[in-house]
């Protein structure tokens, strides 16, 4: 027999946001703001910060090596050996601000090349594929706020992704489809489950989610044309923005944005991939206007599983690779700076022959941000949010010491 409480954990909170009023979330025990992005598909690292100073870089990047910083349609400056992609003049701006930074040659553990197994390492934290089955972020939960009715972190989609899974408490949402209850519904299904711990805290989550994104719930609708997945992006971070400025809202929330397995026509100032890196410029610009003051307390990490390769594939794209760039950005972020050991595109360089070399572990920017933003002890971070980790020692300075 299913039980309601058993509809409810498949359910989630947003499927029921759209029909209830609501009430408030427990506060967390942190004023700092962290939002993971996680871009899938293996988003391209040398496109979105491209090594253009580096003297290999046209000849093995090919039709795909963007202009130099000052040409028409060219690099964003970052320093004397990386530019931004022009589809990114947001996150120019921070950098020039000294809001955001770029991890380059990094990755996880992972040196294989499938999706799936990548991005389970990406967000299980482990040395190796299926070593754990929860997430990084949910067992640093535990200090900040993880237990029923005091959640600090929150999914932004219709499934919570495996960085949240496991056993601290989170809760999700996502715009709904489904149309309004009644008031009289409404009181029904407050009564019945009254006595319920469990169900009648989740449904108050829920309830309360509408009342702070209520409306961003239509708003991909309401914008209407333009390109889909873009205004998908646009939608869930003024959603996000939301829920971490309100009273008593989460502190954490984690976004995933898919397309970017860009194995045929990437291109490079239009195409596809351009057209993907606008709207998440886009959408990072929109996430800082929302949060408003509050931005000057967050660190928004931007990671993919891995990156892309070196040359140019027979499709005029790209296949699966192993280093890639993250973007950290944020009012907390210590940024104007390209963080890399970088280990040349040279052919003796490269990782097996055709990727980019690895030479910093996604690990060590997840634990100084964990570390210094929001306060995760060293022993919790090595103990259990990152058990076998010794090999990737946390990344320091990555936030703004508050003056």
């Amino acid at each position: 027999m299913v039980t309601r409480r058993e509809i409810l954990r498949s359910a989630g909170a947003s499927a029921l946001a759209s029909m209830l009023p609501g009430v408030v979330f427990a506060r967390a025990d942190t004023e700092s703001r962290f939002v993971l992005v996680i871009l899938r598909g293996a988003a391209d690292g040398l496109a979105i910060a491209a090594p253009y100073g580096d003297p290999d870089y046209r000849k093995v990047r090919g039709e795909l090596a963007l202009p130099s910083p000052g040409k028409n349609g060219g690099l964003l400056r970052l320093d004397r050996l990386f530019g931004l992609h022009p589809s990114l003049p947001g996150m120019s701006e921070e950098f020039t601000q000294g809001r955001a930074l770029i991890a380059h040659a990094v990755a996880s553990p992972y040196r294989e090349r499938s999706h799936f197994d990548g991005q389970d390492v990406l967000e299980n934290g482990a040395s190796e594929v299926g070593l754990l089955r929860d997430g990084w972020l949910n067992r640093a939960l535990a200090p900040l706020g993880g237990s029923l009715g005091h959640e600090a972190a929150i999914a932004m989609g219709v499934n919570t992704p495996l960085v949240l899974r496991g056993e601290n408490s989170v809760t999700s949402w996502a715009p709904s489809q489904l149309p309004g209850a009644e008031e009289s519904t409404i009181r029904r299904l407050q009564d019945l489950y009254a006595d319920d711990e469990f169900f009648a805290r989740r449904l108050a989550q829920a309830v309360n989610s509408q009342a702070i994104a209520g409306e961003n719930a239509s708003g991909q609708r309401q914008r209407g044309g333009g390109n889909r997945a873009n205004e998908q992006i646009r939608t869930m971070m003024d959603a996000t923005a939301r829920f971490l400025t309100a009273d008593n809202g989460p502190r954490i929330a984690v976004l995933e944005a898919g397309g970017w397995d860009t194995h045929a026509n990437q291109g490079t100032t239009a195409g596809a991939l351009a057209n993907r890196l606008a709207g998440l410029d886009a959408g990072l610009v929109a996430l800082r206007a929302g949060l408003g003051s509050t931005w000057s307390k967050t660190v928004v990490a931007v990671v993919t599983e891995f990156g892309r390769t070196v040359h140019v594939n027979g499709t005029r794209g790209t296949d699966h690779g192993t280093a890639a760039a993250a973007i950290l950005v944020g009012g907390a972020v210590n940024g104007g700076r390209v963080l890399a050991d970088w280990p040349g595109l040279g052919k003796s360089d490269l990782y097996e022959g055709r990727d980019l070399m690895p030479t910093m572990d996604m690990r060590s920017l997840f634990k100084g941000i964990l570390a210094d933003h929001l306060q995760v002890s060293d022993a919790l971070l090595e103990r259990s949010v990152f058990p076998d980790s010794k090999s990737a020692p946390r990344a320091r300075d990555l936030v703004r010491v508050p003056g």
